[in-house]
């Protein structure tokens, strides 16, 4: 049986390399709030949740699989807490089987026997799971898997188990039967079991009329390891076969509980923006090479969970374009926008619900970060150099349609060596076919692009009322020469310039 909630021919792969860039996605965005959120205390859920948004996928189908499946979860969260509870029941049932690891017959079916006999009772309770909800369900993820469950794991089915591994188990007597081949020695081992009832000569111990019995001493060790190989012969092809069966079995309850941790760990997100319940919204994730973004009331998901207040949102409305340049003033929320407009591509692409009112995106093959990070403590780098650096880590792994987020890059020096730095850089990276979203402070470097009269371009800023306060809001317009932070020193110094 496979899981396939999460892509409809593919188990995800825990082990999987995550895309070099992740680290920075965390730290530049803030993710780690939203992974908290999602763990909700537990790791596991955690480290799930984390692989899986990171590890983001770039098929709209694959995205709109754990879309459906994920409402069914939210319509039927019961429904997927009990799975859960049934895989890691499971999961705890198979770490009791004590025993040493061997190789040897006996051992292995004695190990896979115990296993599966503790199994069947998480396989029932996973069938009358699957019986309970299987009408109420809607997506293809979970109507594939219940009818799978119903399919595979029927009376007819378990009671078959059962009786196997009665007679394995040691309830009944299990026959090994041989031929003698070339040299008097044995061959064509099978398993075989008893078709009828024992004779009153067996009952006392006697053997049969015509039949030739060896009876080893019981010191004698040399007999009795010879007979312990011609039965682990015997039991090779059923020790393999029981083995591969109760491996089987526990894969499945490990993929399930993988698979339906990341669900839940979307069901304690939604939690944990509180009762009031600030938007989450499903995307409509379009086609690589669309060009288009859209949003309504789109918001910094880590900031609200962090603050536990209302977080203003912003609407964007991008065709065919390449290029967002975001200016404006100081502490205007320039930087919290380029957060909010990442995170929101990284969730749609994890198939998960994101932080607006309203959300569309055509997929990219990668999303990448390059933010204003603090000089490097060790004194081995200047801030530039660090810069620069990152930058060339960046643009290694940029591909046609990635998209670029750049935050008061190459702000480190001059504006004047800062700007030519900049064009280039970013010319570089829109003739490679990325798209790129740029906060930056440097006017000559903003203006440029402005001058250039690109088709592809769009110029938005922080809002700045008259009176010189923020709504922290994203408008259209263009850049201007100042970031206003004469208002900024008004505000500190106001009171004692005054006084």
């Amino acid at each position: 049986m496979r899981v396939r909630l999460l892509a409809p021919d593919a188990d995800l792969d825990l082990k999987a390399p995550l895309p070099p860039e992740s680290d920075d996605l965390v730290s530049d965005l803030g993710l780690e709030i939203v992974f908290a959120a999602m763990g909700a205390g537990d790791q596991f859920l955690h480290d799930v949740s984390r692989h899986v948004v990171l590890a983001r996928v770039d098929d709209p189908a694959v995205i709109r699989w754990r879309q459906y499946a994920l409402d069914d979860c939210a319509r039927l969260p019961a429904m997927a807490r009990e799975l859960y509870a049934v895989a890691l029941d499971a999961i705890e049932r198979q770490r009791k089987v004590w025993g040493w690891t061997s190789t040897f017959a006996e051992s292995v079916v004695r190990r896979a026997v115990e296993t599966l006999e503790l199994l069947i009772v998480s396989m029932r309770k996973l069938r009358d799971v699957a019986r309970a909800y299987r009408g109420q369900v809607r997506s293809d993820a979970f109507r594939q898997l219940f009818e799978q469950i119903e399919v595979e794991l029927d009376d007819a089915f378990l009671a078959a188990v059962e009786g196997h591994l009665r007679r394995l188990g040691g309830e009944h007597e299990v026959y090994v039967t041989s031929s003698l081949g070339l040299g008097a020695r044995s061959t064509g081992f099978a398993l075989t079991r008893r078709t009828k009832p024992r004779t009153w000569r067996e009952r006392l111990g006697l053997p049969e009329r015509g039949a030739y019995t060896y009876e080893i001493a019981p010191r004698d060790e040399a007999g009795s390891h010879a007979l312990g190989e011609l039965r682990g012969r015997g039991l090779a092809l059923a020790a393999d076969a029981i083995a591969r069966s109760s491996d089987h079995v526990v894969s499945f309850f490990t993929q399930l509980r993988v698979e339906l941790a990341f669900y839940l760990g979307c069901l304690n997100l939604v939690s944990a923006l509180g009762p009031e319940g600030a938007p989450l919204v499903r995307p409509e994730a379009l086609d690589p090479g669309t060009d288009v973004l859209e949003a309504d009331g789109l918001y910094d998901l880590a900031m609200r969970l962090a603050s536990r207040t209302e977080v203003v949102g912003n609407d964007l409305a991008c065709r065919g374009t390449r290029l967002i340049v975001v200016t404006g003033s100081n502490r205007g929320g320039k930087s919290t926008f380029l957060r909010s407009l990442g995170t929101a591509q990284v969730m749609m692409q994890a198939g998960m619900p994101v932080a607006a009112r309203r959300f569309r995106a055509d997929v990219r093959p990668g999303v990448l970060v390059h933010f204003r990070r603090e000089e490097d403590a060790s004194l081995e780098r200047g801030k530039l150099d660090e810069e620069l650096g990152r930058m060339s880590a960046l643009v290694g792994c940029v591909q046609p349609g990635t998209l670029v987020l750049m935050n008061e890059s190459f702000a480190s020096t001059n504006e004047r060596e800062g700007s030519e730095i900049g064009r280039g850089v970013i010319g570089g990276l829109l003739d490679a076919g990325a798209t790129v979203a740029l906060v930056t402070h440097m006017y000559d470097l903003a203006s440029g692009f402005l001058a250039d009269r690109r088709p592809d371009a769009r110029f938005v800023r922080a809002e700045r009322l008259p009176d010189g306060r923020r709504t922290f809001r994203i408008v259209d317009g263009n850049p201007l020469p100042t970031s206003h932070g004469q208002d900024l020193y008004e505000r500190v110094f106001g009171e004692a310039d005054g006084a």
